[in-house]
C-alpha cells in the first residue's frame, strides 16, 4: 500500500520594512527554530528558492526574501552594501528564529557577509556560486565598460554578455529563457545601480568580521580558491558540485 501523500507546508507572504524604511517582501514557510535565509543574487526574487523550499521546509524554517529593488520589494533611491544588509537583518529581527543560517547566492553573497555579525542566532553562512577568492573581486572602474553596455542596449547584454556568468553549458533552455525574462523586466541603468554597490564594498574587511563558519557550495565553472579565503573567514571550506 502506497504511503499517502505529504501534506506541504505553504508559504506565508510577509511585509517588513528596512532601517530606511524602505518595504520589504519576504515568505516564511514553517516554522522550525532553525531557519534558512536564502537571499538570490542580483534581479532574483523569492521564487528561485521554490525548489530547495520544498526540498527543505519539512526540517527547516525556510525564509525568502526579496532585497530592496528586487521582485516585490520596493526600490530605494541610493543602493549600497550597507543598505542590502540591513535588508536581511531587518527580515531576520522579524522572524526572530532562535537559530539562522545565511544562504547569499552569487551578488548577495557580498550581502550576507556584511550583514552576519548583526544577525542574532546566526550559526552558519553559506555562500554558494560566490565570492569564490576575496582577491579576486575586481574593482568598480574595470566594469564601466560592460556596465556602459547595459545601460545601453540591456536586452542585447542580457542574450550576448550575461550568459558568459549565468549558465554552464548543460543549463535547460527554459531556466536560461526564464532568467532572461525576468531580467527584461528591469532597464540597463536601473540593474547597473542595482549591481554597482557591490564593487564599492570592501568584502575582506567584512570576512574578517564573521566568526561563524563560513561555507561554500560552488560549481566548477570558475576556480576557487579556499586558501585564499581563510586569511579573512574565520572558519572557512567549500563544497563543489
Amino acid at each position: 500500500m502506497d504511503d499517502p501523500p505529504q501534506e506541504t507546508c505553504q508559504p506565508l507572504a510577509v511585509h517588513t520594512r528596512s532601517t530606511d524604511g524602505v518595504e520589504l517582501y519576504y515568505e516564511v514557510t514553517g516554522s522550525a527554530e532553525t531557519a534558512l535565509v536564502f537571499v538570490a543574487g542580483w534581479l532574483g526574487n523569492v521564487r528561485w528558492w521554490d525548489a530547495p523550499r520544498d526540498a527543505l521546509a519539512a526540517d527547516y524554517r525556510i525564509v525568502t526574501l526579496d532585497l530592496a529593488g528586487h521582485g516585490r520589494s520596493k526600490p530605494r533611491s541610493e543602493h549600497s552594501a550597507q543598505a542590502y544588509a540591513n535588508d536581511i537583518i531587518a527580515v531576520t529581527r522579524a522572524v526572530a528564529a532562535p537559530r539562522v543560517i545565511l544562504i547569499g547566492h552569487s551578488m548577495s553573497g557580498a550581502y550576507v557577509t556584511v550583514a552576519a555579525p548583526q544577525v542574532a542566532g546566526l550559526v552558519e553562512v553559506i555562500l554558494i556560486d560566490t565570492l569564490k577568492n576575496l582577491e579576486a573581486i575586481p574593482k568598480l572602474e574595470a566594469l564601466e565598460e560592460i556596465f556602459a553596455a547595459y545601460r545601453t542596449d540591456f536586452p542585447t547584454a542580457v542574450r550576448t554578455m550575461l550568459p558568459t556568468f549565468l549558465y554552464a553549458p548543460g543549463t535547460p533552455q527554459p531556466v536560461r529563457d526564464r532568467l532572461e525574462h525576468e531580467f527584461l523586466q528591469t532597464t540597463g541603468d536601473q540593474a547597473v545601480r542595482l549591481l554597482e554597490p557591490l564593487y564599492r564594498c570592501d568584502l575582506r574587511a567584512a570576512a574578517k568580521a564573521v566568526t561563524v563558519p563560513v561555507r561554500g557550495l560552488d560549481t566548477d565553472l570558475h576556480p576557487h580558491a579556499a586558501d585564499i579565503n581563510r586569511k579573512y573567514f574565520a572558519d572557512y571550506d567549500h563544497v563543489t558540485i
